[in-house]
């Protein structure tokens, strides 16, 4: 084997081996029950329901409503309880939530929304919660239960680490480390948080339970071991309980529990003695301080016991078990969207997440029924394996395969390299006409009405592309892109551009409505007439950009062109015809808002335009060869067909970029009031996410109902912005206020895709454009919220920019 044929091996190798990444699963990083142990209240994540819903329970409350719901119509993934607090994510850990159980009313608020940068391992002690995220430069956010902000050094893990579950208890938190082996590491004001990490040191842990002052876990071995404090016995896990392998923990003040993996029963052991729930199989268990719950497996109710649970003082009130009486099936464990390959599915899962995701059987993998298989006896001293074992055998065979297949490929490509020309700056030139493109994980291209991609498979868009500054050459090089008209031809076919038959107009001209002889239905722009240079100048130009655009984009959420016609001072171009016609009309227009279909008003075909509009505009962004910056989005320009499908149009004031990703300054500033960027406006600075903000504004107008600039009679007649009216209100929380009386109250799955719309349309019109979600991203959100419309929760794109939250 050559050096090079033995380099490009361990290349690939190297490659394939980061490419597909062993799984590190960690236990417990999100649960479905809950206590707040001031107020002893339990909270749970009700099963078998449309909505994954929230309801809590308060013993000491005789009214009616012990049984209280938190925000009935949303679905949530995890649930944690501090002092009076408890909180949860949303399903897609987008949003985190909170409310006080001291107040009858259980308020709620809000701490955190983001739909890139979104939340996982979930935790609160006393008053501090933290959460782990998506984003690798800040891998855990911290709160305080008023909602400030504790994302400081002395609050936050020390290193930007990959983490797995996360725990915390009276002003600290701990976290398991997976880029380090699985060891813990904690921070917070309580410096017993630093005492418990240095005692736990490079052990390898798959999970960790926090109480007040201590912890325990289970360590990568199976043995259970707790640190920190022991002034009431809380770390002596008695040896003779068959505790080894345990499947959950919970932790109070100076007392700790665990379930027996072998049988599901609870162990207790501290501050509340050496105590058995015996007779009862748990799936999982929480505490409060001097109190248990636990979700028991037979029939999915909950059940606390302890000497802090009413009713249950005297000497054996550490074994009596009290029922809830929630009045439902609670989740054993957080619907997710996998196929549940490392230890398969819970039973009766699809039941249990009523079809919207899968229940997965906890890691490591066991089955309850039967005790742990013993683990195998090591040879003899002196002695040696004749054969390396199955699993061993196994991954070199796995290395050898991925290996010989990288390796074919990296061969390919450097005949392809070199064949091409590529490697010597030689690039063949491709027809400007580029095929529809198809994500990673999806059935479809840019235009294509699947589902989204899960989070796994979705590729990250760019943000920008390297993009030219020069305008594309003159008609007459794209003239076998398009047929060629004569002015007689499509004067008969709009009755002399008769007035009749005028149905808008464009960036250069006005547009009729035409039958060609051949029975095709068209859209005929005619640039305006008039003997003036400089009028005459720009009608060219537009004419040529358009020309030059359209005749070599083809999308299915792009209006399409047909033809054109030149002769002497005319310059006309042929448009398929869009039936249903503008977006705007059916909007704003008062004769056709009276008369507009009833599809229009509805909340789902209102997010499906929008999603169409963005993957229009994502296709000039990201695929078209070089990209496009269209400087004219508006909802005139967003044309209905007969499907109502809605297509982009209008390319007259379009322009190919610059070079690179730097700042691009046209001639002048171009664009309509009300939709251009104010960064391309007050700097002359133009960039992608000027059509961004123009995106932003026509959203803005299929939730509101009202034009980008109008009068509010509240202000006397005064022009408002239509930014300035809807975003506060979106950021206050009061987005019902704002919505288009038309369309009607957004049904149950409608108010969460309403809701992922007008945060994304929030976020599109920040005043600078680094600020702005770029195209790709926008295309994610809109399509999770057309499948949030059809009752999905399906999961989230990460993108590349931050939602920062309120």
């Amino acid at each position: 084997m050559t050096k090079l044929a033995f380099a490009l091996l361990v290349a690939v190798g190297f490659l394939a081996a980061i490419s597909f990444p062993r799984l590190t699963h960690a236990l417990g990083s999100g649960s479905t029950l809950a206590v707040a142990y001031g107020t002893v209240t339990v909270c749970a994540i009700v099963a078998a329901e449309p909505n994954q819903r929230i309801i809590c329970y308060r013993p000491g409350d005789t009214s009616s409503s012990a049984v209280v719901p938190i925000l009935p119509n949303v679905s949530y993934s995890t649930v944690v309880g501090g002092e009076t607090d408890v909180c949860a994510l949303r399903s897609g850990g987008y949003s985190l939530l909170c409310w006080k159980t001291d107040n009858l009313t259980f308020p709620v608020k809000r701490l955190y929304i983001n739909y890139t940068v979104t939340l996982q391992s979930l935790s609160i002690g006393e008053e501090r919660i933290c959460a782990t995220t998506t984003n690798t430069s800040t891998p855990v956010f911290c709160w305080r239960t008023d909602g400030s902000n504790r994302n400081n050094s002395e609050e936050l893990p020390n290193g930007n680490y990959s983490m797995g579950k996360i725990t915390s208890g009276v002003e600290f938190s701990c976290g398991i480390v997976l880029s380090e082996n699985n060891r813990v590491t904690c921070w917070g004001d309580n410096p017993v948080g630093k005492q418990i990490e240095r005692q736990f040191g490079n052990m390898s842990m798959s999970n960790i339970e926090a109480g007040f002052s201590h912890v325990c876990g289970v360590s990568s071995a199976g043995d259970l071991v707790c640190k920190g404090d022991n002034s009431t016995g809380q770390l002596n896990v008695p040896s003779n309980k068959g505790l080894n392998f345990a499947s959950g923990l919970a932790l109070g003040e100076g007392f700790s529990c665990a379930i027996r993996r072998s049988s599901g029963t609870v162990v207790c052991w501290g501050s509340m003695g050496e105590t058995a729930v015996g007779g009862i199989g748990f799936e999982s268990i929480v505490s409060g301080s001097n109190f248990a719950c636990g979700l028991t497996t037979k029939n999915l109710s909950v059940v606390c016991w302890g000497p802090g649970w009413p009713g249950t003082n005297g000497s054996n009130s550490n074994s009596t078990v009290n029922e809830l009486p929630l009045g439902a099936d609670i989740l054993p464990w957080p619907c997710v969207q996998s196929s549940c390959n490392e230890c398969g599915l819970y039973p009766d899962s699809s039941r249990l997440c009523f079809g919207s995701g899968n229940i997965c059987k906890p890691s490591p993998c066991f089955n309850f029924t039967a005790p742990p298989p013993p683990l195998p006896a090591a040879p003899p001293l002196g002695t040696t394996r004749s054969s390396p074992s199955k699993e061993l055998r196994r991954g070199l065979l796995a290395f050898a395969i991925v290996g010989s297949v990288g390796c074919f490929v990296g061969i390919c490509s450097i005949v392809y390299c070199l064949w091409t020309g590529v490697c010597f700056g030689k690039k063949k030139v491709h027809n400007s006409v580029q095929p529809t493109i198809t994500r990673a994980g999806s059935n479809g291209g840019p235009g294509s009405n699947n589902s989204p991609p899960s989070r796994s498979s979705t590729i990250r868009r760019q943000s920008s592309r390297a993009m030219r500054r020069q305008r594309s050459g003159t008609s007459s090089k794209h003239a076998d892109r398009a047929e060629e008209f004569s002015l007689a031809e499509l004067a008969a076919a709009t009755n002399d551009f008769s007035f009749e038959n005028k149905i808008g107009a464009g960036s250069f001209g006005v547009v009729y409505r035409g039958k060609l002889l051949d029975g095709r239905e068209v859209a005929i722009k005619r640039g305006e007439t008039g003997s003036k240079a400089k009028k005459f100048q720009e009608k060219e130009s537009a004419f040529e950009s358009e020309l030059a655009f359209l005749s070599r984009l083809h999308h299915k959420h792009l209006v399409r062109l047909v033809g054109y016609c030149e002769e002497k001072d005319e310059r006309l171009l042929v448009y398929e015809y869009m039936k249903n016609g503008a977006l705007y009309d059916h909007l704003h227009d008062k004769n056709n808002v009276e008369k507009s279909s009833s599809l229009l008003n509805s909340w789902k075909m209102r997010i499906k335009i929008a999603l169409d509009a963005a993957r229009g505009i994502e296709y000039l962004h990201n695929y078209a060869v070089p990209p496009i910056i269209h400087r004219d989005i508006k909802s005139s320009n967003i044309l209905l067909d007969v499907s109502w499908t809605a297509r982009v149009s209008d390319f007259g004031l379009s322009l190919m970029g610059p070079e690179s990703d730097r700042d691009y300054r046209p001639m002048k500033a171009a664009g309509t009031v009300g939709y251009i960027d104010p960064e391309y406006y007050g700097l002359n600075v133009l960039t992608a996410k000027s059509d961004v903000y123009g995106l932003g504004v026509v959203m803005l107008e299929l939730l509101t109902g009202k034009r980008a600039i109008f009068k509010n009679d509240e202000n006397g007649g005064t022009p408002v912005s239509l930014v300035d009216f809807a975003v506060p209100a979106i950021m206050a929380g009061e987005l019902v206020k704002v919505l288009d009386t038309r369309v009607g109250p957004p049904e149950l799955n409608e108010a969460e895709a309403v809701e992922l719309m007008a945060y994304t349309a929030m976020h599109c019109v920040n005043l600078e454009g680094k600020e702005r979600p770029t195209i790709g991203d926008i295309v994610s959100n809109l399509e999770r919220a057309v499948n949030v419309c059809d009752g999905s929760h399906g999961s989230i794109s990460s993108g590349t920019f931050s939602i920062v939250s309120e």
